[in-house]
């Protein structure tokens, strides 16, 4: 089995109201159109949230992958996206965490993990096999900290307005 991993995990303080916060987080076009490396989010007619994300990884080049998410938990404490119950190779799961500190300050500890699994690498890409798996789930975590860290920032200047 070929498995590659990638994870990121933060708090970040958010100086706008949990509730407004917690509907920003919620809402998928959001991470849509604030995330790069974000090709699509569409979510169909069984509430199952598809997910295609696209990623330059150094040595293996251009990777699109698709994962197929459906939500979890959604309370006034924590948001959270699973796999769909029968995926077998591509999974992603996503959760938030809420915290109101103060009337208008929000803390939000935010954490994402990707995990690609192949019987063989060369079914994830061509050049998998020469790059291995800890390299890619290396450069993956970089891409998918650099991606996540965008999005934060710009969720950031749209709700601290």
């Amino acid at each position: 089995m070929f498995t590659v991993k990638a994870g990121y995990s933060d708090a970040i303080e958010i100086k706008s109201p949990a509730d407004q916060v917690r509907e920003f987080f919620a809402d998928l076009g959001n991470f849509a159109d604030l995330m790069p490396g974000i090709a699509a989010i569409h979510t169909d007619a069984k509430g199952i949230s598809h997910w295609k994300i696209e990623a330059d990884i150094p040595v293996v080049g251009k990777m699109i992958q698709k994962f197929a998410v459906e939500l979890a938990e959604k309370s006034a404490e924590r948001i959270e996206w699973f796999p769909v119950a029968k995926e077998t190779q591509n999974f992603l799961r996503f959760s938030a965490d809420f915290l109101e500190k103060a009337r208008d300050t929000t803390l939000i500890h935010f954490s994402q993990m990707v995990e690609l699994r192949r019987k063989s690498a060369r079914e994830l890409h061509l050049l998998a096999g020469l790059a291995g798996e800890s390299v890619i789930s290396s450069e993956m975590t970089k891409k998918v900290s650099e991606m996540i860290r965008v999005f934060i920032q710009r969720a950031k200047e749209r709700l601290e307005k």
